[in-house]
């Protein structure tokens, strides 16, 4: 089973980037080509039922798998970038962290109105990137189709932070 699979690969850090967090690294997978697929496949296979148009990836290990799932999907992947980093007019979303501030930010053209667009990132935790990019989404027109993550850390209660844009969530490991 995938799950299985990525748990007993995915590496824990303690205390990165602070104190007391315990960081879910993914990279060791990146080493595994036939485990990348399957991954890739996996994803796919959860959104079959979902009409997607775009899939729009978070910086930066969103990039990672979601460009994979958009050729997969037959779609064009849409990068979501930290703030100053697209070289074109932007529009962008600020949001809050525990730590301070931050803003995502993409091209004012990456979204057509009313396009479905699937967000992915590697991880879910708390949601607050992932509720960002959302807004991003709908400020330029498009639907905010699903959601697909590696991980899902379930403690932290991302998910319902998301409903109010998507009900469909999908994770491929759950902590």
């Amino acid at each position: 089973m995938i799950e299985t699979k990525i748990k007993q690969i995915v590496r824990d850090v303690n205390d990165f980037p602070k104190a007391g967090i315990v960081f879910k690294d993914i990279t060791p997978i990146l080493k595994d080509a036939v485990l990348c697929g399957e991954i890739t496949t996996a994803l796919a296979m959860q959104l079959s039922a979902v009409k997607i148009d775009v899939v729009a990836g978070i910086e930066s290990r969103g990039f990672l798998f979601g460009m994979s799932l958009a050729n997969l999907l037959n779609v064009p992947f849409v990068p979501i970038r930290k703030a100053g980093k697209l070289p074109h007019k932007t529009i962008q979303q600020s949001y809050n962290l525990e730590y301070g501030s931050a803003t995502l930010e993409m091209h004012e053209d990456a979204i057509l109105p009313g396009q479905h667009v699937l967000i992915h990132d590697d991880l879910l935790a708390t949601g607050g990137t992932v509720v960002a990019a959302s807004k991003l989404i709908e400020k330029m027109g498009g639907v905010v189709a699903a959601y697909s993550f590696i991980i899902a850390l379930d403690f932290l209660n991302g998910k319902d932070r998301l409903k109010q844009f998507s009900a469909n969530n999908f994770a491929l490991a759950s902590y």
